[in-house]
């Protein structure tokens, strides 16, 4: 969440970057500095009632010891009716604390300065895009042609074990699968990145930690018996692994990378674009994330794209990047850049991959912090990235190499899948 001495510093400046997002309620700035002027009150209150409750039960020990037990008395009276206003005033300034913080997490993270001005999709900007896109044979098919003609996932019993939108790999499906999770791993591992494997459930505090909540509550499998969500990306987890926590600043970057199942209640819309594995309620992802140095994060980010970038060249798959705009920004993140993989056969850009700086609107949240060389503690910055989702990859994979005996492989997954072609 921001920062009040940010809302504070320059009000009008936070409200335009607001308005660059789109956020409509930029009179909820006023509301939240206006409640925190209560908190101050509040705050005064208490302490100066505080601080005559300790002179004056400092000054009767003094007068008890010299033996003037009427003005002692007279300060005990002080001090009783000064306990009494405590309180309620205690109470007051607890439900000040509580509105402030309520409110302020409205508040989306502010635009960086790179973010374009936009309402959509549509406004977002291309920064690269890779070579030519595969020509297909005659005969191509999408993928949700290919995976019953090579039997690769069962939709279908899928959707009997579970629901629809829960895919059941199988045979040469499942191992490509875990192909593609190995590989990812093994290449995250040699750019750095230590490996975990977390918890698939997290509590409150952790989706809170994160921005899940409460923006996002309406996307995520709950489970009240518990009060656990089932978890939409490794980034929940793992980013919490430093929750409540004070690094040494040798300690930075910190660099994380994990595979996990991922799960979404949205599915998105009908059609074409949620055929397939094109949008599905459970799907498998490695993630990266680091926690950084605040003057060195937007370092980290270009690095971070500059590695999703490499693994997509690996792959060998069409792809480009886009800076996305205001409008099509996450509530959490301050610059995104998404990764889209064309699909030759749908002849469609699919999104595989969003890579984010959250500067420290995460890290305020979860109260991750490091000592400087000053030894002054500051809150790190948080960044993630998809490195990769899958079930799009998978799809590209078989659309863009399918050929008259099979699918061809990238080179890279060969040693991982054991052969060159998947074959009926």
């Amino acid at each position: 969440m921001l920062q009040l001495q940010l809302l504070r510093q320059d009000t009008e400046a936070v409200k335009k970057r607001l308005a660059i997002k789109n956020f409509k309620d930029l009179a909820l700035v006023d509301e939240i500095i206006a409640l925190d002027d209560q908190r101050k009150k509040a705050q005064l209150e208490f302490d100066t009632t505080q601080s005559v409750v300790n002179s004056a039960s400092k000054e009767i020990g003094q007068l008890m010891a010299k033996g003037d037990k009427a003005a002692a008395e007279e300060k005990k009276a002080v001090v009783a009716d000064a306990k009494k206003k405590l309180q309620p005033i205690s109470e007051q300034l607890a439900q000040a604390e509580k509105l402030v913080q309520e409110k302020l997490v409205l508040l989306p993270n502010l635009p960086a300065a790179l973010v374009p001005v936009g309402n959509g999709a549509e406004d977002n900007e291309v920064v690269r895009e890779s070579d030519a896109k595969p020509i297909l044979p005659p005969n191509a098919v999408p993928h949700w042609d290919l995976i019953k003609a090579y039997d690769l996932v069962d939709f279908e019993t899928g959707a009997k074990i579970t629901g629809s939108g829960f895919p059941l790999y199988k045979g040469q499906g499942a191992k490509l699968q875990r192909a593609l999770v190995q590989y990812f791993l093994d290449f995250n591992l040699e750019a750095g990145y230590t490996e975990y494997l977390p918890p698939f459930m997290v509590n409150e505090a952790s989706a809170f930690g994160t921005g899940q909540l409460p923006d996002k509550e309406g996307q995520m499998y709950y489970m009240p018996a518990d009060n656990y969500y089932m978890i939409p990306t490794a980034e929940v987890p793992v980013t919490n692994i430093y929750r409540d926590t004070i690094l040494k600043q040798e300690q930075l970057p910190v660099k994380m990378t994990a595979y996990s199942p991922c799960f979404r209640r949205e599915a998105g819309s009908f059609g074409k674009d949620v055929r397939g594995l094109n949008r599905v309620h459970q799907f498998e992802k490695v993630e990266i994330v680091q926690l950084t140095h605040p003057e060195k994060s937007y370092e980290a980010l270009d690095a971070m794209v500059a590695h999703v970038e490499k693994l997509l060249q690996s792959l060998e798959l069409p792809y480009r990047i886009l800076r996305l705009c205001g409008g099509d920004m996450g509530f959490t993140s301050a610059l995104t850049y998404d990764f889209e993989v064309y699909s030759a056969a749908q002849e469609r850009w699919l999104e595989v991959s969003s890579t984010s700086n959250f500067e420290n609107y995460q890290t305020n949240r979860m109260k991750i912090r490091f000592k400087d060389e000053n030894g002054k503690t500051q809150l790190a910055h948080s960044l993630n990235g998809s490195s990769l989702a899958l079930p799009r990859i998978f799809a590209c994979i078989l659309e863009n190499n399918q050929q008259e005996d099979g699918i061809r492989l990238p080179k890279v997954l060969v040693p991982y899948f054991g052969k060159e072609v998947i074959s009926k």
